[in-house]
């Protein structure tokens, strides 16, 4: 795969390319996972679904996966920070050194140098004593031993060369570390205050308390212009257990300073405004020479005063164990949201989805109560790191939608009170700073989807439709002044039905590029707008944005051809001219490896990290004018079966997301059925290399459990698409409608759970059936006639692919011939 057309979720640096190394964490992990889902398959009772989870998938391959130890959506992801490529901090590369084990990261994002890494803690071994201590951070780093690393929910573990394991588990705000030391060793520790993984150091304060054990660690950090502020407190004496023995401060660079100050306890550094390099933090050792340490470590956005009181609150006196057993309690009940029949489903699919479940619910990060800026001191809810909108409104939020409406409603509220605060929604947001925008305002179409499945249950769920709405509007029909991190550039849009390229703007600010994509999603970001306008009865916004919604139309060039095909998405200059690109530029194909794909200025080609052979597919709510525009049907199917088959197809770009599910729309879904296993089969496994690319915020853990569960989501609508699954049973719980669906698979047969399904196997769908009564089409039903309601649907499989290829009762609806007419 070409890195420049993976997607990256929150970039800030151009994108880095590194030769590829594959590792495993330690064998016992899949051994342990593989006895696990054995065992649950011949046994009745509760499931340890926590047991089938694998956080080291997407650790290699460019997936920037954090394995660390975490609670659902937790502030904290306790984990390793390794040299080399690592945005996450942790990688499966033995070849990268470990550099500390710190409290904040993020999973699965796009960004080169990564978030985070604030404030590593190293242990040492320093048999010369303090002095010698190997602090600085060239210094201290160290090769982990093979086949060690190990994670569970809540848990992490990794052990360095020179045998001190490092282990964490994690509250929402705080965590336990523990270090176990060789026999007879002096246990040191470096704890540093500069070294982030991004290098963002910008100035910051630390202090010891030797008589409480304590030392609280703050600063300010952050990429170019961005800062933001970060803060920590860690206890070293395990409640009157251990004894400090050697405490003090150092400094270092990369030239030649190695300084340390025994019994200092003071450290407080500007920004060094000339550059360069700088490094300092504290140095402390314990008496007795323990063979383990355990440290409290609590974090915060607000202040040291506010880090310590997390750590109090959320840890206290408890121990290890028990805060380890809270937070597989909580990922216990947040996995058992979705309960499949283990003993029917192949073992690796149990893995892949309830791994895949578990990354759903890493991130966004829960900072309520830890604002800073313009959200400082807010009532509201407050999530930080929201990787991209773009990324994440096609599969993520609507996975949520189905079982966690409550935490969805949480993450809403805080994208309306960007709008409160900012004047427009958030599109990205990281380390509490904006990010750059991809495709416009995506935030538009969470909110929308949100609107469409709760706006019965928005008041209880804390939700104002109305306020949503209003956010909608300014996003819709207000420029900001600087549409790089929010909003879009809708005055030009509005004016000329399109994102003009190369257009005299004299009113706002952005980057001039992605004109052809930016269309295309500012489009469908209209069309979330009007149907949450239908919701609330505004007849004029709907006529108004449904019009808006097929702006889409207005970068189709029908004159471009491509390998022997005719009609592709372009951008288009002022006058009305198109600007010609190559369908194949910035694709798989495009032999052209310095062309700029993504954020940069000098990206000419018109596609956000995409090619026009990938973003012509794209108009998720009215697919029926895409297939008028590119022939008919059978055209439409050839130049879907040419786009896979020829290579154009990309798992890891979130605009393809929905593509190989396109054949229902030309009435043929067995033929979707085909290309979903081999998506699945080509793209993913449960190994550490096992995704397509960057996790994004788990929309790739997202899409693949959507393939597995044999359902596909379209956004900012209620309509679900039916396929094969992977499993013969599973049920649905949302426990906030206080309904459970079930879904079973008749004539289910786990040899089709393969690349290419065997003649003669059943894997395609034949009927469907909920409550007993057969739905409208085999090809999709709607949230409000199923999940809402709970109970029971049965997809009865057949082998006679023909006899099943079609949706006997109509296509999935687009907007065009008269589809979505209505709210639920």
């Amino acid at each position: 795969m070409l890195v420049r057309s993976v997607s990256a979720a929150f970039v800030l640096f151009p994108s880095l390319f590194i030769s590829l190394v594959y590792a495993q964490p330690s064998p016992n992990l899949q051994k342990r996972i593989s006895a696990a889902i054995a065992a649950a398959s011949n046994q009745s009772g509760t499931v340890d679904y926590t047991s089938f989870v694998n956080p080291f998938i997407g650790t290699d391959n460019f997936g920037d996966v954090c394995p660390g130890a975490s609670i659902p959506f937790g502030m904290v992801k306790f984990s390793t920070d390794m040299t080399g490529y690592a945005p996450a901090g942790y990688v499966a590369d033995p070849e990268q050194k470990i550099r500390g084990l710190s409290p904040l990261h993020d999973s699965g994002t796009g960004s080169s140098l990564g978030t985070y890494g604030n404030f590593e803690i190293m242990p040492l071994l320093c048999p010369h004593g303090f002095d010698t201590c190997t602090t600085t951070l060239d210094a201290r780093e160290r090769l982990r031993k093979k086949n060690t690393d190990d994670a569970t929910p809540g848990y992490f573990s990794l052990t360095l060369d020179n045998n001190i394991q490092m282990e964490a588990t994690a509250t929402r705000r705080a965590g336990l570390e523990r270090f176990t030391f060789p026999s007879g060793s002096k246990p040191y520790f470096a704890l540093d205050l500069a070294n982030d993984l991004p290098v963002s150091f910008a100035g910051g304060e630390l202090n010891i308390d030797p008589d409480m054990g304590r030392v609280t660690i703050g600063g300010n950090f952050g990429p170019t212009r961005f800062n933001y502020q970060a803060f920590a407190c860690y206890d070293l004496l395990d409640n009157g257990k251990q004894k400090l023995d050697e405490w003090g401060v150092w400094t270092g660079d990369t030239f030649g300073l190695d300084a340390k100050g025994l019994g200092m306890t003071h450290l407080n550094l500007s920004l060094n405004l000339i550059g360069g390099v700088y490094q300092s933090g504290a140095l402390f050792s314990y008496s007795g020479n323990p063979k383990q340490v355990n440290i409290r470590v609590g974090v915060s956005f607000v202040s040291t005063d506010q880090a310590c009181a997390n750590a109090e609150e959320e840890v206290g006196t408890a121990s290890f164990d028990d805060i380890h057993a809270r937070a597989k309690a909580l990922w216990q009940e947040k996995l058992s949201r979705v309960e499949i029949e283990v003993g029917g489903t192949p073992p690796n699919v149990t893995e892949m989805l309830y791994s895949s479940l578990y990354r759903a619910s890493l991130t966004p990060n829960n900072a309520t109560g830890e604002t800073q800026g313009a959200f400082a001191g807010t009532n509201s809810f407050y999530f930080d790191s929201l990787y991209c909108s773009w990324d994440t409104f096609r599969t993520f939020y609507p996975l949520m939608s189905l079982h966690s409406p409550v935490e969805f409603a949480q993450i809403v509220e805080s994208y309306i009170d960007g709008w409160r605060k900012l004047g427009w929604m958030p599109e990205c947001r990281a380390n509490n700073l904006p990010g750059w925008t991809q495709g416009g305002s995506s935030g538009d179409n969470i909110v929308s989807h949100f609107a469409v499945y709760y706006h019965n249950e928005a008041s209880r769920l804390g939700i104002d439709i109305n306020e949503l709405y209003s956010a909608l509007l300014a996003d819709g029909e207000l420029n900001p002044p600087e549409w790089n991190t929010m909003g879009r550039q809708v005055n030009v849009y509005k004016q000329f039905g399109y994102v003009p390229f190369a257009v005299l703007d004299v009113s706002s600010t952005g980057r001039q590029t992605r004109e052809g994509s930016r269309t295309l999603e500012y489009a469908f970001e209209d069309f979330g707008i009007r149907q949450v306008a239908q919701l609330l009865g505004k007849d004029d916004d709907v006529a108004k944005y449904t019009n808006r919604s097929l702006f889409y139309r207005n970068v189709w060039d029908p004159s471009v051809t491509s390998d022997g095909f005719k009609g592709f998405m372009q951008k288009r200059y002022s006058n009305g001219t198109f600007f010609f690109n190559d369908p194949t530029d910035c694709s798989p194909k495009d032999k052209n490896d310095t062309r700029a794909c993504s954020l940069q200025s000098s990206n000419q080609n018109g596609f956000y990290e995409s090619s026009s052979w990938e973003y012509s597919w794209y108009a998720p709510h009215d697919t029926a004018h895409l297939i008028e525009l590119m022939g008919g049907n059978d055209t439409f199917i050839k130049r879907l079966n040419h786009f896979f088959d020829a290579g154009y197809y990309l798992a890891g770009n979130e605009p393809s997301f929905q593509t190989p599910i396109g054949y229902h729309y030309a009435n043929h879904p067995a033929m979707s059925v085909d290309r979903v296993r081999e998506v699945v089969f080509d793209n993913f496994d449960i190994t550490a290399g096992g995704l397509p690319g960057n996790d994004d915020q788990a929309a790739m853990a997202t899409l693949l459990s959507f393939h597995l569960l044999g359902l596909y989501p379209v956004p900012s609508t209620t309509q679900l698409l039916i396929l094969s699954p992977f499993t013969p049973k599973y049920t649905i719980h949302n426990s906030f409608l206080n309904v459970s669906t079930t879904v079973t698979v008749a004539n289910f047969s786990s040899k089709s759970v393969q690349r290419v399904i065997p003649a003669g196997t059943p894997a395609y769908v034949e009927s469907v059936t909920v409550n007993g009564q057969p739905t409208a089409s085999r090809c999709h039903f709607d949230f409000y006639d199923v999940f809402r309601l709970g109970g029971e649907v049965v997809i009865t499989l057949t082998a006679d692919k023909d006899a099943a290829d079609s949706c006997e009762g109509g296509v999935p609806e687009s907007i065009s011939t008269g589809g979505f007419a209505k709210a639920r």
